[in-house]
């Protein structure tokens, strides 16, 4: 765990938060910072679309789809 200060725009943060039903300021960046690396790292795969072979069952990708 860091610890540190940053300058936030801070309706930027309170609207965040609103959005995203987060309790916390903290729980708000956390949330943020876990969807951009879910997001990129999405990108990544989808550039790699047909590039490789995968053995996944339908049952697999569904379980993937709703986890997000």
């Amino acid at each position: 765990m860091v610890r540190m200060t940053v300058t936030l725009d801070e309706e930027l943060l309170e609207t965040a938060k609103k959005v995203s039903g987060a309790r916390t300021k903290r729980e708000t960046i956390e949330l943020a910072l876990r969807e951009l690396i879910r997001r990129y790292r999405k990108r990544e795969i989808a550039q790699h679309a047909g590039a490789i072979e995968l053995d996944l069952t339908h049952e697999d990708l569904h379980k993937m789809r709703e986890e997000g």
